[in-house]
């Protein structure tokens, strides 16, 4: 049987990022991933990171790439009634601002650090069940090239997603799930297209919504609001990029930019918490804990503020013998978490259009955008939120 101090399920930012966390204070970890590294190399997510994720990564030694690739953004242009509603959120938050930078490319800077320090990471080794979590010595069993493995360890984190084994492992009487379904997904176009603006954009129309966020000075990703079970082969390029162009162009300002379209997938929307984010030696981190939806920019930068949380609590434990952060480490987590699914889920319902939506309901969407863009408090909320919420670590 293997054994290490922290096991951990997952290869996506947050287990990576936690290995390395780990890793720079001396502690032992493994990474167990169902998926082959290329696969988990190539996934590609959102890429808008919180002033704090910056600065995380930085203090990590992951500053080189960031400082040459990643593209600071200052205002979020909100488009409704045909005209551009800027809110510069980094005058509006002290200077504060948000950054593009994909979700692979974050993956790609940990890989390559933990690669290079010799960490174990095991690809393609999927975990079959999880054991002896309220004992001392939890044992992860997984399989790999064909065999059958076990992992004994200290603790376990559980950074494998929504989806992942981690969760399911909690006796389901130990858990409260909070969830909301939301009844429309999103079609995301990646286009060989650069941006019109230097600005996020987001269209708030009567037809629904629409955004154009930056990859690169080349390259937008954008997204059109849609039924949650549409299938991308419904939407020709024509379809796309005459939807995009009635959601988000307005009087007095450019155009969006068309070009190819490299990609394109419907992303269905929820809302997610379960409650607590511990269970006796396991700590769940990330989407196996919570799901956001995509409006806020939140899930990437929510598992960090998870992991940011964690390895202070586990480092806590090894070098000080002091339990009192990983006992409150779900508590912590779950009062920031709160606060970011308040935000997220209120964009979320201020910004798309709802099945059986009266009158009175537009009007009201209209109503809060016109506060949260034209008001000092509203424009001061929205950037207070958007830059990142403090990490209590």
């Amino acid at each position: 049987m293997m054994r290490t101090q922290v096991g951990i399920i997952g290869a996506g930012p947050a287990g990576l990022m936690l290995s390395h966390l780990l890793h720079l204070e001396g502690i032992e970890s493994v990474i167990i991933e169902r998926s082959e590294q290329d696969h988990v190399r190539s996934r590609l997510r959102a890429g808008v990171l919180e002033q704090g994720t910056i600065e995380m990564m930085r203090e990590v030694g992951l500053a080189e790439r960031i400082d040459r690739l990643a593209l600071e953004q200052h205002a979020l242009d909100f488009r409704f009634n045909n005209r551009s509603h800027r809110l510069d959120f980094h005058e509006a938050s002290g200077g504060r601002s948000a950054w593009a930078y994909p979700q692979h490319e974050v993956v790609a800077d940990l890989m390559r650090v933990r690669e290079e320090a010799g960490a174990q990471i095991l690809y393609d080794s999927p975990v079959s069940r999880i054991e002896g979590l309220e004992g001392d010595r939890p044992v992860i069993h997984f399989e790999s090239e064909g065999k059958q493995h076990a992992l004994s360890c200290d603790f376990v984190a559980g950074c494998d997603g929504f989806r992942g084994i981690s969760r399911t492992a909690i006796p389901s009487h130990k858990l409260a799930l909070y969830d909301r379904v939301y009844p429309f997904g999103w079609l995301g176009i990646l286009a060989d297209a650069p941006p019109a603006i230097q600005d996020i954009t987001w269209g708030c129309h009567a037809d629904g919504f629409a955004m154009m966020s930056i990859r690169t000075p080349e390259v937008t990703r954008l997204y059109l609001q849609c039924e949650p079970d549409d299938s991308p082969d419904n939407w020709s390029d024509d379809r796309i990029w005459a939807e995009l162009h009635k959601r988000l162009d307005v009087d007095g300002q450019p155009p969006i930019n068309e070009g190819r379209i490299t990609q394109k997938g419907v992303t269905a929307m929820r809302s997610f918490i379960c409650e607590p984010m511990r269970f006796g030696r396991m700590f769940l981190a990330g989407d196996a804990a919570h799901i956001v939806p995509p409006t806020g920019a939140k899930g990437l930068n929510s598992a960090m503020a998870d992991i940011k949380v964690l390895g202070r609590s586990l480092v806590e434990h090894y070098k000080r013998n002091d339990q009192r952060w990983l006992d409150n480490y779900s508590d912590t987590c779950l009062e920031r978490m709160w606060l970011v699914q308040r935000f997220s889920a209120g964009l979320c319902t201020m910004v798309h259009q709802f099945p059986g939506d009266s009158d009175f309901q537009r009007r009201m969407q209209l109503a809060e955008l016109n506060y949260m863009t034209g008001t000092h408090e509203g424009r001061a909320a929205f950037a207070h939120n958007f830059t990142g919420l403090p990490v209590h670590a």
